[in-house]
């Protein structure tokens, strides 16, 4: 649901290579068990697993975020910091557009600024 939501495309950088994209949970699903589309943001898969660490996160205003911890500790991240503070593409339908408590949530307590 969330691949046809996003027109099979990255929120975040625009790949449309299937094989290469994965529906992210924001709010992991152990903790709410719901696959709804407005939980979901569609992402390159080299993007998915930062997101679900924290290092990445889209804000309740819809901008990519890339945390400084990424330099700091790994020495890298030139791919990701290209996309930092840029917004992020969303659905055409407003109920299948990212929830805003879920975004405000990753944000601030999942992401390492």
């Amino acid at each position: 649901m969330v691949m046809d939501a996003y027109g099979r495309r990255s929120a975040i950088t625009g790949e449309k290579t299937l094989p290469a994209l994965d529906a992210a949970h924001i709010w992991p699903f152990r903790d709410i068990e719901s696959h709804e589309v407005r939980n979901g943001i569609l992402m390159r898969s080299d993007i998915h697993r930062p997101f679900d660490q924290g290092y990445v996160t889209v804000t309740p205003d819809l901008r990519f975020r890339v945390s400084s911890q990424i330099r700091d500790q790994f020495h890298n991240g030139l791919i990701y910091y290209r996309f930092d503070e840029q917004p992020v593409a969303v659905p055409d339908a407003v109920d299948h557009r990212p929830d805003a408590a879920a975004l405000a949530w990753h944000s601030t307590t999942l992401f390492r600024p």
